[in-house]
């Protein structure tokens, strides 16, 4: 298999935590020190890590850049870093802290001009636009508000700069109940030269194996990993 497995770490009120279609109010934590968390995915082979700042994103400002940090002194893996990116300060202290990566989400659907500044001075490799989907729908604000921008529109709005794009299905997320396949494969029929991550729904390897078989480079994989005993045997075998 070829395909990257990504482990996610959300984190609230600095503790590592998964919601459920990205409601706020069903919450649960599985962890109160990030940083076990991401040693445990570290042990497990996991070279790249998935890290999201929720209160950053619910409040529009970086939060828990010490989390990050902290994962990134503890630990060799890539993070990509996500949550509350809003303002030049954000990113830059989203990088200082470690972060190899940063997703822009909210601010790519109401800023452009900024995020095109910032795709061009960081680079489009570091740089990973984030489009969180319901219905085809672009949401922002922590899943809040719905847009009436399709993910194909939010995407073509940086071509031919955008290289990487992170595809979460909001009304799959967290629900361990599979992947939403036609989407994907959608977009990778239309756009061939961005690389897609995958994210929502995965419950066990066949999801992982039927996003490989559509072209899917990478994929999230979130509660899976902290509910699915037999997802995990299967990835530690």
């Amino acid at each position: 298999m070829k395909i990257t497995v990504i482990p996610a770490i959300d984190v609230i009120g600095g503790k590592c935590v998964r919601l459920t279609r990205g409601n706020y109010d069903e919450c649960k934590t599985y962890y109160n020190d990030p940083v076990e968390a991401a040693r445990y995915f570290e042990d497990m082979g996991m070279k790249r890590l998935h890290l999201v700042d929720l209160d950053g994103a619910r409040e529009s400002r970086v939060i828990n850049w010490r989390v990050l940090e902290r994962i990134c002194v503890a630990t060799r893996l890539e993070v990509d870093f996500s949550g509350g990116i809003k303002s030049d300060e954000d990113i830059c202290r989203g990088f200082d802290a470690g972060a190899s990566f940063v997703c822009i989400g909210s601010m790519a659907q109401q800023n452009r001009e900024k995020t095109r500044e910032w795709l061009e001075r960081y680079g489009a490799e570091r740089i990973i636009i984030g489009a969180d989907v319901r219905d085809g729908h672009v949401c922002i604000q922590g899943w809040k508000v719905e847009t009436e921008t399709t993910i194909y529109e939010l995407i073509e709005a940086y071509m031919p700069v955008l290289k990487n794009v992170m595809c979460t299905d909001i009304t799959r997320d967290g629900m361990l109940g599979g992947v939403s396949l036609e989407l994907y494969r959608e977009l990778v029929t239309r756009y061939p030269d961005i690389t897609f991550i995958a994210s929502g729904g995965v419950g066990g390897m066949e999801d992982i194996q039927a996003l490989e078989n559509v072209g899917i480079s990478s994929v999230i994989v979130g509660k899976a990993f902290y509910e699915n005993l037999e997802f995990k045997m299967d990835r530690a075998n």
